[in-house]
């Protein structure tokens, strides 16, 4: 098990991942962090708590349009395989942000 650092919002959290998985989970908390700093800019630094789960609202949300998208893409509706791609992905994910979450809270952080 490998561990990167990561820095949403000016603060660093350790983060343990799978070996080579670094690059995608700094990548991922760029992009988390972007999204964090925007809703600072909107409306203050309303909470590290309040900006994250903001974050992760809008990121869900986000997935959730791009799953509609591609069921709903020309052709008609995606096969049957690909919907169970998407479900498998999705709850890959989700595993992973558990895991994570997991992790910051018993780090105390």
């Amino acid at each position: 098990m490998q561990q990167v650092s990561v820095t949403i919002n000016g603060r660093a959290y350790p983060v343990a991942c799978d070996e080579g998985d670094e690059e995608r989970i700094q990548a991922l908390a760029r992009l988390i962090d972007g999204k964090v700093g925007n809703f600072a800019r909107q409306v203050g630094q309303a909470g590290e708590a309040r900006l994250l789960v903001l974050a992760a609202l809008v990121l869900a949300d986000e997935l959730a349009e791009a799953k509609e998208a591609l069921q709903h893409a020309p052709g008609g509706r995606a096969e049957a395989g690909d919907s169970k791609a998407i479900a498998s992905g999705v709850e890959r994910l989700a595993a992973r942000v558990e895991a994570v979450a997991a992790k910051l809270e018993s780090a105390h952080i």
